[in-house]
């Protein structure tokens, strides 16, 4: 199976901004990036949906010929990482919000959380913080309609924008001085929240650790290389939209194909 492609999914496009990461980190793997925009937003859906969702698309990735699967957006890994590792037998990597990296970097004792609804609200999420808080204050902020509006309006748009106003203000209130970002479609807004912090505050995703942790999977399962550096990118939505949204988003055109697990 060393020839196989590495499967990266998520809700919508955030996840690509987690797949850039593997790519600089695995430049000789190939990559299947499936964004499910047919169902976008997760963030709001039930747990029992993105379960099963979860499930059916790690499923049909393998079936595919995917030697390993990254869970690249957040909400999937709160609802569903468990019962995706069950389900299948190739090397599963799932994102959570960086509260452990996050506890070892903060002077002020306080740290900030930007994630979705569903993310928050989930018992992975509550675990990681009992596990890992110790002590710290950890300020949990739901920011609904956010990833949406990034990929709708754009990064760079007023909606975007005003949503930070809301959803950034109660963390520089609180003197946070580390912000988790709990989405992968924040860090496409990752100097605009910077901008509503305080100087010096840091800011963590998961992109580079995730990349790692597949790394040594890969390597540990001896399945490492034998790609080209290919990349597949696929939308259980419609194509066209897709393209237009990478555009906007990250300013390149990939070609995008209509694929529905």
């Amino acid at each position: 199976m060393t020839s196989h492609p590495i499967a990266v999914f998520d809700s919508g496009l955030g996840g690509l901004t987690v797949l850039r990461a593997l790519r600089e980190r695995l430049p000789q793997e190939d990559f299947f990036y499936f964004a499910d925009t047919r169902f976008l937003p997760y963030g709001d859906r039930p747990e029992t949906f993105l379960r099963e969702r979860g499930v059916l698309i790690a499923e049909a990735l393998v079936a595919r010929g995917a030697k390993a699967l990254v869970i690249a957006c957040n909400t999937a890994t709160a609802a569903a990482a468990e019962a995706i590792r069950a389900a299948i037998e190739v090397p599963v990597v799932a994102l959570e919000p960086g509260v452990k990296p996050a506890v070892g970097l903060t002077r002020t004792g306080v740290i900030g959380v930007l994630a979705t609804t569903r993310t928050l609200a989930s018992e992975r999420f509550q675990r990681l913080v009992g596990n890992h808080a110790n002590g710290h204050r950890v300020i949990a902020q739901p920011c609904p309609g956010l990833a949406e509006a990034i990929e709708a309006e754009g990064p760079d748009s007023a909606a975007v924008a005003a949503l930070l106003d809301t959803f950034v203000a109660p963390l520089a209130a609180a003197a946070a001085d580390v912000v988790v970002l709990g989405c992968t479609h924040y860090p496409c807004v990752s100097a605009a929240i910077a901008r509503r912090m305080p100087a010096g505050t840091v800011l963590l995703d998961t992109g580079e650790p995730v990349a790692r942790q597949l790394e040594r999977l890969l390597a540990a399962g001896n399945l490492l290389g034998g790609g080209e550096g290919r990349l597949t990118v696929a939308t259980s939505g419609a194509p066209a939209s897709v393209i237009a949204t990478v555009d906007r988003i990250f300013g390149q055109k990939l070609k995008i194909e209509h694929w529905e697990p």
